[in-house]
């Protein structure tokens, strides 16, 4: 039996809420991701969201042309507005992410993703700077200056990585991070702007960033990285398989920017992990499953502690990266395709969206948050084998002894796990259709939904004494809410079938 005390350690964390990634922004122009945003946003609440490609040829912003013998460069908003616009609506702020190369702008030829992203440096440093420059103050002019200083500027994505910045050139990084800053500054100081936005395993990369910026006095307002924990991907038709080390490795990446900062000039600033997940592939089908549910659980309980945000990638299954999606199920919270199927790992974030505030515990298993109206909320799960080796326990126990307001508490359980709140598995039992018809959508939608339980517990003293068996990758969220009984004098339950009062 665990001990929950009565008062808080502190405020629980929402460093998990801060951002979430989407594919290319380009995709924000369709009515289902608009849908879909509308629906994390009621349900979850993000604050800011990233995605790729802002000024990629698809979005248009970056239009040159020939008049009277001249070249001269038009900038075009069009769909840059329509993208914002859309995330507003929805109530979230971009988390404005400064790539790839417009083709017309670019030094080469070689891209990545399916849709062709340029991720080459710009032939011209005075017209990129000229692009960011007219990029940004026309968002401040659109949307106000307060507005715009709150959203991040993050300069490029993975430019460690050869796949996403030719040759994985750190002085050309370096140069097109100077330029790009200082051009952000003088549309206004007050503009956020950070970087190097590195993949994992390129953590020197870090410590030279710092060097380079207090050398040339460039400005530096956060310090971006990403977080994976999965292998070599194993190519299958339509899809990878990988392994996955523990999700622990997950939080000690969180952690590498401050530990390796400290003592320079960047320590101290706000370290945003701007994409995390086990795999980065949108094709690989563990991201549909329970067990990813259960695998993530300790990472937002304990995140916060080591980074100002961690951005799950990403919430749409609309993704592109490797070509249009051939699965019901592919990458994302399962949001998208098919009259918005979950997925275990939404579920997740729905959970954690009704923690309380108030921090009373937290455990390798659990998470235990009070509301001001004097609420529990438990988030609990079970333990997970991210080798494969063993698909884990079938049974996972749990006891709390936790603070209550009132003699009985009504206790209500949402449960997620292999068999429910998992249209995965419905999906599977019914054969893998490739395109479900009505009445399988039907079943696939009610398969998403997590079970749900109620009873009553007596609460001696002020102390609830909460029993909990987990079933395998199971997730559940556990709220006790005081009872006021109003049950009328007159009413007794034995006479329901017309019995003589006793």
């Amino acid at each position: 039996m665990t001990t929950v005390p009565a008062e808080p350690t502190g405020r629980l964390s929402d460093a998990w809420r801060f951002c979430v990634g989407t594919g290319r922004i380009e995709l924000a122009l369709r009515r289902d991701y608009q849908d879909s945003l509308a629906l994390i946003q009621r349900e979850i609440g993000f604050r800011h969201l990233r995605g790729h490609g802002l000024l990629s040829d698809g979005m248009g912003v970056y239009r040159p042309y020939d008049h009277e013998g001249c070249r001269r460069t038009h900038h075009s908003f069009t769909y840059m507005d329509q993208v914002v616009d859309a995330l507003l609506t929805a109530g979230v702020r971009p988390f404005v992410e400064l790539g790839f190369m417009p083709a017309d702008l670019a030094s080469g030829s070689r891209t990545v993703f399916w849709w062709q992203a340029n991720v080459t440096p710009p032939r011209s440093h005075r017209e990129w700077a000229g692009l960011v420059r007219s990029t940004l103050a026309h968002l401040v002019e659109r949307y106000g200056l307060d507005e715009v200083r709150t959203w991040p500027v993050e300069v490029w994505n993975e430019p460690n990585l050869p796949d996403f910045w030719q040759d994985a050139d750190e002085g050309a990084y370096h140069r097109l991070y100077e330029v790009t800053a200082h051009t952000a500054k003088e549309v206004d100081a007050g503009l956020q702007v950070g970087g190097p936005a590195i993949s994992p395993g390129a953590d020197d990369w870090l410590e030279r960033f710092a060097e380079f910026t207090e050398h040339r006095d460039v400005p530096v307002d956060f310090v971006s990285k990403h977080a994976y924990t999965s292998g070599p991907a194993q190519h299958v038709p339509f899809g990878v398989h990988q392994t996955l080390a523990p999700a622990s490795g997950l939080l000690d990446q969180f952690a590498t920017p401050r530990a390796l900062l400290k003592g320079t000039r960047l320590a101290g600033l706000p370290v945003h992990i701007t994409e995390f997940n086990s795999s980065y592939r949108p094709d690989n089908p563990i991201h549909d499953t329970a067990f990813h549910a259960a695998y993530l659980a300790p990472v937002l309980a304990h995140g916060g502690d080591l980074a100002d945000s961690f951005s799950y990638w990403t919430f749409s299954d609309m993704f592109e990266e490797t070509g249009v999606p051939t699965s019901l199920f592919h990458g994302g919270f399962g949001l998208l395709t098919h009259r918005q199927i979950r997925k275990p790992t939404y579920h997740l974030y729905a959970f954690m969206a009704r923690m309380g505030p108030d921090l009373l515990a937290r455990g390798d298993d659990h998470l235990v948050t009070r509301h001001h109206d004097g609420r529990i909320t438990v988030l609990a799960w079970a333990p997970v084998d991210p080798t494969g080796e063993t698909p884990g326990p079938d049974r996972h126990a749990l006891r709390l002894s936790l603070p209550v307001v009132a003699r009985e508490v009504f206790v209500r359980r949402s449960t997620v796990d292999d068999e429910h709140g998992n249209a995965y598995t419905a999906w599977r039992h019914m054969g893998s259709p490739r395109s479900p018809r009505a009445g399988q959508l039907d079943i696939l939608h009610e398969a998403a939904e997590p079970a749900r339980s109620h009873r009553r517990l007596t609460a001696p003293e002020g102390r609830a004494e909460l029993d909990l068996t987990l079933s395998r990758h199971e997730i559940t969220l556990v709220e006790l809410t005081p009872v006021t009984d109003e049950t009328p004098p007159w009413w007794d339950e034995r006479r329901l079938l017309g019995g003589a009062a006793p």
